[in-house]
């Protein structure tokens, strides 16, 4: 590390992460915020500001926290679309990496902190090679670290990437879709607080390996930012701990002795909530005469008494609300093909949880184009996640997704993206919805699990199934328990919420958040095999209900036909202003044609025969003339010296009057005329790529009458010649019996002399 002072009142101070230099400063913009920060690795450049509120909230039960990740479109050198020219709504890319911020600061502040604080990142520079999103929680780590705002920490964060086969860290962006594993940790110098994580089935002990390497650069970077907010930092505010009130305490603990089990072990959701809302007002209303100066803190005794008790009998007796045991699955059951008109579904049961989740096959053209700051610039696979009012009994607007719908649509997305087949295997876009039926616990898992089988009910050709769940951990007393697919109440009350997918082969994605001040990696190693037994359950359950992709698509499904032709062809697929194009939609029936930048042509049709048809116009558009074929052609132009036929579209050739018939012709007209359709030969395609036909070969070969093989001469004037004898047989077009050659004008139809 160093640090300089770069002018007063600005600081500075540098570390190296992954072979290339972080450097920060404070002191010299946004000086009225609470602690502010710039950071920089190479010409990416964030600002991250914190600032906290003067008073506390009054009347809440719960931390005011905002994050705001900024993505500004200047910084890479954008404008953005629409008819307003400037941003919008946050990209998906951009609340994710909100959530990455909020997710390992959010533990580390006093448990009664209620003032309001909000810390944005503001994205000024790009560059495509260094992380943002690392760069952000470090830059906002160190805001709040130099500010009075009390926060617990410093954390560090680093990412993790897997490229030829080894662990990398800080891997720049633009080499990210060549890696194996994009994993994305934060934690303090003790213990790890957040995981994000995207693979491509990587086994779980090489994740425990990267999980080591990412923590011993995080103590790197906590250290890092020990020494600046030592150097710089402001004093932390001061924040008083609500009083205890023994007595009340002492009374609820009585009055709940023989009731609190009674109401809080039952395997059904619903009846055991409503047996503690029945306790609760039974509690207060018993006790509230005694304490009527002191009624919210005997509600919140109560409160205290269930979470003591759910995580007590936990870790002394191994038994949960519902009675399982830590390492078990609530039952499982799985139903596909269920909705009639849809492309795939599935529906996804665990316990009281449930996901229906939907397939939608669409054209290459149906692609989700992103406008942010990232390399990516298309999407052809999607997972979209709802989550109604209903599935937890409550009545409430409904609104467009927020940032947690969207955060688990992403990762349900990010788990099944490597077993999805490629644009070249299966040239469709791919969108999957999962609709949360019901909730008890871990419905971003479920919604991996359904979508998984969603697939392969809609013949996606998928490489494997792949199945989620979610661990949890009570720790007390020095004991620790994990906890295998929790619900809601264990989610609630518990101290991690960590969700793992994967196939049998490894891990695809993962997530963890905590509610303590972190995790040691020996613990979180036990979870993820926890985890992968876990899962192979699950998928036991799932492939006995479908264990393949189906062989045929729903026959509502879009047919999908690649057509590979020559990029420098693109154009006459397309003609001017999309006419060609239009035109061949038109005449065949197809609903679309995608055209790809390499020459790939993808027809997406309801039925085979309409495809069938565009496929063959494609072809005929750009398919090369072959001599020696055979073509079907229409007389589009007769001159003095023979016809042109149109033998493809876009192309035509000459029957000289000396190859129109076996017989001696005077005139073109004698043979035929405009509009008339003829069979020929293709006798030559010369230097310039003119085209030579002849029909007397077509109608000799019907006669069974062969005069050699023809063949193409180097000759600059050469025709085409029957091997050991004379050229009699064929036209040539520098002489013949008919006079000199004529070069002819393709576009106006005239003939013209060729001699000097």
């Amino acid at each position: 590390m160093n640090t300089t002072h770069a002018g007063s009142p600005a600081t500075q101070t540098q570390l190296e992460i992954g072979g290339r230099t972080l450097t920060v400063e404070t002191g010299h913009v946004a000086q009225q915020a609470s602690g502010a920060v710039t950071v920089r690795m190479g010409d990416t450049m964030l600002l991250v500001t914190a600032v906290m509120s003067s008073t506390p909230r009054e009347g809440i039960d719960f931390f005011p926290l905002t994050c705001d990740y900024e993505e500004k479109l200047y910084a890479a050198g954008k404008i953005p679309g629409g008819f307003i020219r400037r941003e919008g709504r946050p990209s998906e890319q951009a609340i994710l990496n909100s959530r990455l911020i909020d997710r390992p600061i959010r533990p580390l502040f006093p448990k009664d902190f209620r003032n309001d604080v909000q810390v944005v990142a503001t994205v000024l520079s790009v560059d495509q090679d260094a992380d943002p999103a690392t760069m952000a929680i470090n830059g906002a780590s160190l805001a709040l670290s130099i500010s009075s705002i009390p926060f617990q920490g410093p954390i560090g964060a680093v990412r993790i990437g897997m490229l030829d086969d080894q662990l990398v860290v800080g891997p720049p962006v633009n080499k990210m879709v060549d890696s194996k594993l994009d994993l994305v940790v934060a934690g303090t110098k003790e213990a790890i607080i957040m995981v994000e994580a995207g693979a491509k089935e990587v086994p779980e002990e090489t994740i425990v390996e990267a999980l080591r390497m990412a923590h011993r650069e995080i103590v790197r970077i906590c250290e890092m930012q020990d020494a600046f907010a030592r150097e710089v930092g402001k004093p932390k505010v001061a924040v008083a701990e609500s009083p205890k009130d023994p007595e009340v305490d002492e009374a609820v603990d009585r009055f709940l002795s023989e009731r609190l089990d009674q109401a809080l072990f039952n395997p059904n959701k619903a009846l055991r909530e409503s047996a503690l809302d029945d306790l609760k007002k039974e509690t207060v209303t018993e006790l509230g005469p005694q304490f009527a100066d002191r009624l919210p803190y005997l509600s919140k005794s109560f409160e205290s008494k269930v979470k003591q008790r759910v995580r007590g009998k936990i870790l002394a007796e191994g038994l949960r609300p519902d009675g399982r045991k830590t390492t078990e699955i609530r039952p499982i059951t799985c139903e596909v093909g269920i909705l009639p008109r849809t492309h795939g579904s599935a529906l996804f049961t665990r316990g009281q949880t449930q996901a229906l989740s939907i397939v939608t096959l669409g054209s290459i053209g149906d692609k989700q184009k992103l406008d942010g700051l990232g390399l990516e610039e298309f999407k052809r696979f999607m997972h979209h996640y709802n989550f109604p009012p209903f599935s937890v009994g409550e009545a409430r607007p409904l609104r467009s997704p927020g940032r947690r719908e969207i955060g688990h649509g992403a990762l349900a997305e990010r788990a099944l993206l490597p077993v999805v087949p490629t644009e070249e295997e299966f040239p469709y876009t791919i969108r999957l919805v999962t609709e949360i039926l019901s909730s008890n616990g871990s419905t971003s898992m479920a919604s991996v699990c359904g979508s998984s089988l969603a697939m392969m009910d809609a013949g996606v050709p998928i490489k494997g199934q792949v199945a989620g769940i979610a661990m949890g951990l009570i720790t007390g007393d020095g004991r620790v328990a994990v906890l295998s697919d929790i619900q809601g109440v264990e989610d609630n009350l518990g101290d991690m919420d960590f969700k793992v997918a994967g196939t049998r082969q490894g891990v695809t994605a993962m997530q963890m958040d905590m509610k303590i001040k972190g995790i040691s990696i020996d613990t979180m190693a036990g979870a993820i095999q926890q985890a992968k037994e876990g899962r192979f359950f699950i998928m036991d359950k799932m492939d006995a209900a479908l264990s393949q992709p189906r062989s045929a698509m729903s026959q509502y499904a879009p047919r999908m036909i690649t057509v590979q032709i020559h990029p420098d062809k693109i154009r006459e697929v397309i003609g001017p202003g999309g006419k060609m194009i239009r035109k061949i939609i038109e005449d065949s029936g197809v609903t679309s044609i995608d055209i790809e930048d390499d020459g790939r042509v993808v027809i997406g049709s309801v039925n085979g025969e309409s495809a069938a048809k565009a496929e063959q116009l494609i072809r005929d558009l750009t398919g090369e003339v072959e001599v020696g074929k055979n073509y079907r052609g229409k007389v589009v132009r007769i001159m003095p010296f023979g016809a042109f036929v149109q033998i493809m579209p876009n192309q035509d050739g000459l029957v000289h009057i000396s190859q129109l018939a076996e017989e001696r012709v005077e005139r073109v007209e004698d043979a035929v005329n405009v509009g008339d359709e003829i069979d020929v030969k293709v006798t030559e395609v010369d230097r310039q790529g003119r085209v030579n036909l002849s029909r007397k070969a077509v109608l000799q070969e019907a006669k069974g009458i062969t005069n050699g093989d023809w063949v193409v001469t180097d000759r600059d004037r050469g025709g085409p010649r029957r091997e050991g004898g004379s050229s009699s047989g064929g036209y040539r077009p520098g002489g013949g019996d008919r006079g000199p050659r004529r070069d002819f004008d393709r576009a106006g139809g005239r003939g013209r002399d060729n001699r000097n």
